[in-house]
């Protein structure tokens, strides 16, 4: 068995990792280059191995970039199946087809501005390459060890990262590779904490935040509602920049539990994303997968995603209406990193004004507005348009998705016998401080692989 690195290696997004094992070629996870507009342009590039002679994909959750380039993949001639939680299936087409979508419009966008004789610009993919991904999808609950292939065999463990989140284990050659997806943090609403595994001849893991240790929850907790306190006295709005998958839920979770506490009863509140929506009702399909405390949430009142002030705005005219409301209104939209979708059009009409509080409640990829926001940019500029900052800008890290140092040594620690190490889907900081403290405390052997980096398992 070997592996290897595609994406996310030496950067955060397009996770994508080839492994060869009995003779066979499989793709964990087929994930969309998000930054910069110079790193996007890497999506359409041609993939570094060939789509047809691949034998089956598998993947880890349905976030963008960890599934944005498998309608590409299945357009340039892949036709076998894709494995993936439950969950993830059912999350799966929501995500893709908003993302159709979005490149549909980026395309419509760019042809407009394009000059005479300039060929046109074709989108990334379309939605009928997303309905051609979803012929190909094979379901698994969690824990079922299933052959895939020939002398190949996957089971998928709970990641607590976002609904349907999977470590993936996979054996063959007789030996076994354990790649980490994303880790969620011990304690996370809603989901079950990460699963531990005991044995693999190598790890790949993630280390997103590598080096550092989150806020404790609790204070965290109490931040958020400080910051709606203070954006009430001063009659403010608030905008919060959240990912259609798990920052969303898990927000109306907090807001169900601390809807006494914060006072929430006198904020209309706006789930402006309708792709946002379309998760809610996948989340409410799984209960099953809740731990007990989120269980018991959903039996209170009011339950997270049926708050009585709480607007789902479904078209872009419900979306707009919200710039018509002086205060009072917290708004949650995508993207989640502010780099596209709605929340900009929200962040374009207020970020000049200082009764303004925009709150980022996950991880900001380097090239991106969010990040440029969260590094205190007196200016920046949305749809052409220069704005200067005058908004409060709060970063409330202990809602991240992904654990933090700390949790990613206890997860790897409840492994025997040492095994070696990749870190993947980090900035290089966070992969050097994370593989020092391995090779400290573990003795662990730790490779930083980059695009190309070729491992035997």
């Amino acid at each position: 068995m070997e592996i290897e690195f595609h994406g996310a290696a030496g950067g955060v997004t397009g996770s994508m990792h080839l492994v060869e094992a009995a003779g066979r070629r499989i793709l964990l996870d087929c994930g969309m280059l998000q930054g910069g507009r110079e790193l996007e342009a890497g999506n359409a590039a041609p993939f570094p191995f060939d789509p047809a002679g691949l034998d089956a994909v598998v993947l880890s959750h349905a976030h963008i970039d960890h599934i944005g380039r498998l309608p590409l993949l299945v357009a340039r001639g892949y036709h076998g199946p894709v494995w993936l939680q439950r969950a993830t299936a059912d999350l799966l087409p929501v995500m893709l087809e908003d993302a159709a979508s979005l490149a549909a419009s980026e395309a419509e966008r760019a042809n407009r501005r394009r000059a005479p004789g300039e060929p046109a610009q074709a989108p990334l993919f379309t939605a009928a390459d997303v309905a051609r991904v979803l012929d190909l999808l094979r379901p698994l609950d969690y824990g079922a060890r299933t052959a895939i292939l020939p002398g190949v065999e996957l089971a998928l463990r709970d990641a607590g990262h976002i609904l349907g989140s999977s470590i993936v284990e996979l054996w063959g050659d007789g030996r076994k590779l354990v790649f980490s997806g994303d880790l969620g943090p011990k304690g996370t609403p809603i989901l079950r904490d990460p699963e531990a595994i005991a044995e693999a001849d190598l790890v790949v893991m993630e280390s997103t935040y590598g080096d550092r240790n989150h806020r404790e929850r609790s204070a965290t907790v109490q931040e958020l509602g400080e910051v709606f306190e203070h954006a009430w006295r001063e009659r403010g709005t608030v905008l919060i920049p959240a990912f259609a998958v798990g920052r969303s839920q898990e927000l109306l979770y907090w807001f169900a539990r601390y809807w006494q506490e914060w006072k929430l009863e006198r904020w209309r509140i706006f789930l402006d994303s309708p792709m946002a929506g379309k998760v809610v009702a996948v989340y409410d399909r799984h209960q099953a997968l809740f731990d007990e405390q989120a269980s018991q949430v959903w039996r209170q009142r009011p339950s997270p995603f049926r708050l009585p002030n709480l607007y789902y705005t479904e078209t872009t005219q419900a979306s707009m209406g919200i710039n018509a409301i002086a205060s009072g209104a917290i708004v949650i939209a995508g993207s989640g990193m502010a780099n596209g979708g709605r929340i900009q059009h929200h962040l374009r009409h207020r970020l000049e004004r200082r009764d303004t509080h925009v709150v980022f409640v996950g991880y900001q990829a380097e090239g991106t507005l969010g990040r440029r926001l969260v590094e205190r940019a007196p200016w920046v500029r949305i749809h052409g348009q220069e704005l200067r900052v005058a908004a409060q800008v709060h970063t409330v890290g202990g809602l991240s998705a992904h654990t933090d140092q700390r949790g990613l040594l206890q997860w790897y620690g409840q492994f025997r016998g040492t095994p070696p190490v990749a870190l993947v889907h980090g900035e290089d900081p966070a992969r050097q401080a994370l593989a020092g403290e391995l090779g400290r405390r573990f003795g662990a052997r730790v490779e930083l692989p980059r695009p190309g980096t070729r491992l035997a398992v």
